[in-house]
């Protein structure tokens, strides 16, 4: 699959994002990511033996009720813009503490009109994730991951789980 150097739409990407939406909102769904395990050139992940663990820990947590295990790793549930016009992104408790080995890449933010720019973004308290970029002042809408082959999308939780691709609005409640 293709990686793009600017923001673009992306077919895979929005069936992604039809996952992340089923995990969030049907119950006992879950959702085990496994965007950093692929290759480029096939979809099903070689690594199957680090897939599986990430399954046992979503059912450890929803099956056998253990609370104490990180379970997944972040998951956005939230956006609002604060006063200096960023994005500020929340995310799914009990997902462990924000992380990124470098700086935060694969967010890409747009405003009212719809066009996406690449952003920065920074960790936040450690549980939340500021996006911005200079010439969008009132952001409207965040994807972090959004591409067919998102190589470059790095956020993580501190156990080295990867946060899921995601398209967030202003509007989604």
């Amino acid at each position: 699959m293709k990686t793009h150097s600017e923001p673009v739409e992306s077919n895979w990407a929005a069936l992604r994002e039809a996952q992340r939406q089923v995990a969030l909102k049907v119950p006992n769904a879950a959702l085990a990511v496994a965007i950093d395990l692929g290759e480029w050139n096939d979809i099903h992940p070689l690594n199957k033996k680090e897939l599986a663990r990430r399954i046992s820990l979503l059912v450890k947590r929803r099956v056998y009720g253990d609370k104490k295990s990180v379970h997944s790793g972040p998951m956005c549930t939230g956006m609002t813009v604060n006063h200096e016009g960023k994005a500020v992104l929340s995310f799914e408790a009990g997902t462990d503490k924000l992380w990124a080995v470098d700086e935060l890449k694969g967010f890409a933010i747009a405003g009212a009109d719809g066009h996406f720019q690449w952003a920065e973004a920074v960790v936040v308290n450690g549980n939340q994730v500021a996006v911005w970029h200079k010439d969008i002042p009132h952001p409207v809408t965040v994807r972090y991951g959004w591409d067919d082959n998102p190589v470059h999308a790095n956020l993580k939780n501190r156990t080295g789980l990867p946060a899921s691709p995601f398209q967030i609005s202003l509007e989604d409640k």
